[in-house]
Formats: structure tokens, C-alpha cells, sequence
């Protein structure tokens, strides 16, 4: 199991030259790795005044927004990180180089993957294991591809940090103690603009327009079919409800829109595609209930965004939301789609339950925050530079 890091203050090791390894990041095409990455990048250049960050990005993602501090550069390395054989190759055999040339102590990789022949320290960041806990939601030809790159990054750095418990555990399980000993837990935070939606959410009345909202990539673990057997269930004490489900357009999306129409839900049931995020602050600041159906997370970062805005919530019962929800969420069978259609009752009608969940989900998200991700985060990368 890991071992969660305090954020209290960095270990003493002088001014770092520190590199991240973003070549994964496609905008509007990773999903909540990318909100993970900017909202950590922001948190550092709030709390770090001492080193100097030299971030490695691809030709999809410059120009886009930029954390704004001098001690940030960002270094287009011209390569399509869309095209993933040409990507891998360029930070297997060209990134070490150019790490190399640019006098990097220490490397932060929050994609998964490491460049392996990069001799100094790194730590790499696990949002989960679904290629070895769900291989059956891969395609054939990308399975050994993740099955070796993790293991080497598992192998070849000197701290593997995990987004929760439950996706330490899985580092444990399948890598064994070597694995055990190098990870550290640091968990997502929250985007401060979600508590202040929930703060205008209390001074409304309740919302006019009823809809439940889940924000997801539309992937086989995400569960949707069922969420949307669930939700003509509940329609039918219910016509007046609809929803919305937002987030990148993944490899169930045919299904689902199959699905959708079977059940007689075109007109209820929204798919957005991925969206800026002022348009999904919107949806969150007018969802009646909010619900997570998912089968597999590594941590479920829409979960506690939802949380701190107030928003009643259900969410399948499974690890990664035991940690996130707490007692603050309704919680159900994911495999059952009855009890699915229970809680959404429950969230959307239970008065009682409403008026605690105002109260109750923003008191468990502030237990999640940037600053002390960004803060355990940087404590880990001073910590493997002296090892």
C-alpha cells in the first residue's frame, strides 16, 4: 500500500531544474489527465517560488494556455503526440537528450509513461490500472503496448505516485513489493470554482430545468449502458427529467447511441463530446443530481467536483469512491440497474437527503486540494533527487 506524503514544506535540496513530461497531453482528447496536469502546474507555480520548471509539450498543445510564472518554460518539442508510434518514439530516444542538454535534476512524468533510458531521478504518476484489471476494455493491438511501457515505468523510476489507495493497492498487487516500497499516495484536488458554484447554488432556489448530469469519457468501465436503463426506469415516475452526460466521445460511443435510441431516449438524452470548461461549470451549476456509474476509476476526480458543488450525488459502489465520496453520496450496485435507479430516486427526490448533501459533499471534497497535491507532489521529487 502507499504511503501518503504530508504537504508541509519541501525537502531542503537547493534550487531544482525540474522537468515534466506532458507529450501525452492532447487537448480535449485525454480527458481528466489533462485537468489533472494544468491544475497541478498551476498549483506548483502558486506554492513553489524556488525552481525552475521546463515542461515538454507536443505540437498539439502549443498554444494552448500556459501556466503564467518565469519559472515556467515550455519546450515545443515539434512532435504529433496524436500519431502515438511517432510520440513514443520521440520521448524514448529523443527526450533524454534534450532532458540531458537541459540540466533536469529530477523528471515528473503524469502520463503513465517515462523515458526509459533517461538516467536520472523520475517519478511517474498512476491514475489507475485498467489494463491489468479490465484488459478486456482494450483493443488487442494496444494492450502489450501498455503492458510493457508501464511495467518499464514502474521498473526504471524512483517513485511511482498513485492518485489513490485503491490504485496503490493495484501497483502492490501486480508489481509486487518493489512497487510497494516506491509508492507514494498524493490524491487529485479540486478546482476551487466548483465550491463557489456550490455557494450559489445554496442562495437559488432549486433549479428550474431537471436533469441528472455525469461527466465521462465514453468508455466500456464508464457503465453508461446501464446508466441510461436506469434512467428510462426512473423516467417513468419521472418524465420530466433529462440527461446529460458529458465528456469525450470514446470507444462505446456507437453502442451508446444505439442504446439510446432502443430505449426510446433521443429527445432526453444528451451527449456533449468534450466540452471548454466554462460550459461545464454551466451544467454543473444547473444539474438537479449528479451520478457515477462507472464499473472501474482510479480515482474519479468528477465525483468530488460534484461533491463541492453541492450537488446530490450517487456514484457506484467501488474503492476509488469510497475515498472520494465518503458518507456524503448516495452509493449503489454498479451491475444492478434497479439499484441505480434506487439512488437516482433517492438524489433526485429525497429532500432530506438534498438539503445534507449541500452541507455534507463540500465538507468531503475539501478534504481533496491542489495545493496540497502540488505540495506532496513537489516533496516527492526532492525526495528521489537526494536518494
Amino acid at each position: 500500500m502507499g504511503r501518503p506524503l504530508q504537504m508541509g514544506q519541501p525537502l531542503r535540496t537547493g534550487p531544482l531544474r525540474i522537468g515534466v513530461n506532458a507529450l501525452y497531453l492532447i487537448p480535449g482528447a485525454v480527458g481528466g489527465t489533462e485537468i489533472y496536469l494544468w491544475s497541478l502546474l498551476q498549483a506548483l507555480a502558486e506554492i513553489d517560488d524556488q525552481n525552475q520548471y521546463f515542461v515538454y509539450i507536443n505540437s498539439e498543445t502549443a498554444g494552448e494556455r500556459m501556466v503564467a510564472s518565469p519559472r515556467f518554460h515550455f519546450v515545443d518539442c515539434r512532435v504529433k503526440a496524436s500519431f502515438r508510434p511517432s510520440r513514443i518514439l520521440w520521448e524514448q530516444m529523443a527526450l533524454p537528450w534534450r532532458l540531458r542538454r537541459d540540466g533536469i535534476d529530477v523528471l515528473l512524468n503524469p502520463g503513465f509513461t517515462m523515458p526509459i533510458l533517461f538516467g536520472g531521478a523520475s517519478a511517474t504518476v498512476f491514475h489507475d490500472l485498467q489494463h491489468k484489471r479490465h484488459p478486456e476494455f482494450f483493443r488487442w493491438f494496444d494492450l502489450p503496448f501498455w503492458n510493457l511501457m508501464l511495467w518499464l515505468a514502474v521498473v526504471r523510476s524512483r517513485a511511482l505516485i498513485a492518485v489513490s489507495e485503491a490504485t496503490a493497492a493495484d501497483l502492490t498487487r501486480f508489481y509486487d513489493d518493489r512497487a510497494a516500497r516506491k509508492t507514494v499516495v498524493i490524491p487529485h484536488g479540486v478546482d476551487e470554482e466548483f465550491f463557489r458554484i456550490g455557494e450559489r447554488r445554496r442562495g437559488a432556489g432549486p433549479p428550474e430545468d431537471k436533469y441528472f448530469l455525469t461527466v465521462s469519457t465514453l468508455h466500456p468501465h464508464k457503465n453508461l449502458g446501464r446508466l441510461l436503463e436506469a434512467f428510462r426506469l426512473f423516467r417513468e415516475g419521472h418524465p420530466e427529467f433529462r440527461l446529460t452526460i458529458a465528456g469525450l466521445k470514446g470507444f462505446a460511443s456507437e453502442r451508446l447511441e444505439v442504446l439510446r435510441s432502443e430505449l426510446g431516449l433521443e429527445e432526453v438524452v444528451t451527449f456533449t463530446g468534450w466540452i471548454p470548461r466554462p460550459e461545464l461549470y454551466r451544467l454543473f451549476e444547473g444539474a438537479t443530481a449528479y451520478v457515477a456509474p462507472s464499473e472501474f476509476e482510479g480515482f474519479g476526480m468528477p465525483v468530488s467536483e460534484a461533491l463541492a458543488a453541492g450537488i446530490p450525488c450517487a456514484c457506484s459502489a467501488i474503492a476509488p469512491f469510497d475515498e472520494v465520496a465518503g458518507g456524503a453520496a448516495a452509493r449503489f450496485d454498479p451491475g444492478s440497474v434497479t439499484a441505480m435507479a434506487a439512488a437516482m430516486e433517492q438524489v433526485a427526490c429525497d429532500e432530506g437527503f438534498r438539503a445534507r448533501a449541500t452541507v455534507a459533499g463540500p465538507e468531503q471534497a475539501r478534504r481533496f486540494s491542489w495545493a496540497a497535491a502540488a505540495g506532496s507532489t513537489l516533496r516527492a521529487l526532492c525526495k528521489i533527487k537526494i536518494m
